[in-house]
């Protein structure tokens, strides 16, 4: 059984993120986790007198989350009234990245789904904070939902931008080539290079990455470019490209980006469904 976990501001953002993994996953048995972390909203109140007032509206706080999980656990049945999907309220006292995290270790989650930006975040940003927390820290694939993206496409078409340099962990490639055997998507592999020679450390990569993806649709492309975020929203728009895979490890371009205080000045147009999977070992 798939197991994906769906953090939730309430917001229309994180209900379209779910739209999209009820298609995605609608053919399969899913346990859907609808977590709602609070501390934040918690900790905001600062004119607190005491320990027994603070407490007082944890607890508040808690069974509004509730009953807020509640509703939306009501609409998601309503979108998707599918008997293979399974749904788990959880609200916690605690900050999402550690909530996540704790959680993913727990019940094992395959995926996490949401969307690229939350209520609160600015309307120029590529990611909101939570998001990108998310992206960048917790051991755990994430997919984000964009915004702006409309009504649901299947993923025939995948990107994979690798320099072959990263040793992939298996489990993170699975689930990619699961989405992919179930619509029979091709998956790109594009390599930007000014040299197409690679290195022994590169080759035997690019070979377990074929082995990998024995059983899928794969094709290998090679850019010159000086712009990765240049070559990468050109390969998107001229091959019609239906998801973005990227892997967050060390010294990766994903990292690049991730960790710029001017994210937003790189260039990178995240328009479509965007997997991150995580170079980072799990218990």
């Amino acid at each position: 059984m798939r197991k994906i976990l769906i953090p939730t501001d309430f917001s229309e953002n994180a209900m379209n993120a779910f739209r999209y993994g009820a298609e995605l996953y609608k053919y399969e048995r899913c346990e859907f986790f609808i977590l709602h972390a609070y501390a934040d909203e918690v900790y905001a109140e600062e004119m607190i007198p005491d320990r027994k007032t603070f407490e007082a509206l944890k607890n508040a706080i808690h069974k509004k989350t509730i009953q807020q999980l509640t509703e939306v656990e009501t609409t998601l049945r309503g979108i998707s009234p599918n008997p293979k999907h399974e749904y788990h309220k959880i609200a916690v006292f605690d900050e999402l990245v550690d909530a996540a995290n704790v959680l993913a270790d727990q019940e094992n989650i395959d995926l996490i789904l949401m969307g690229t930006k939350g209520q609160t975040s600015h309307k120029y940003a590529i990611f909101g904070s939570n998001t990108l927390h998310l992206m960048k820290y917790v051991k755990c694939p994430v997919l984000a939902i964009p915004q702006s993206y409309g009504s649901y496409t299947q993923p025939k078409k995948i990107l994979f931008p690798t320099n072959f340099k990263i040793p992939y962990k298996k489990r993170e490639l699975r689930l990619l080539s699961t989405i992919s055997k179930s619509y029979r998507s091709m998956i790109h592999m594009l390599f930007i290079s000014d040299s197409d020679e690679l290195s022994f450390r590169q080759e035997d990569n690019k070979l377990f990455l074929e082995d990998c993806f024995k059983e899928n649709h794969l094709t290998f492309h090679r850019e010159a470019s000086e712009s990765l975020s240049q070559e990468i929203n050109t390969f998107i728009r001229d091959k019609a490209i239906d998801m973005l895979v990227m892997v967050n490890s060390r010294h990766s371009f994903l990292e690049y980006i991730f960790f710029q205080s001017t994210i937003d000045k790189i260039g990178l147009q995240i328009t479509i469904p965007f997997l991150v999977m995580q170079n980072l070992p799990r218990k």
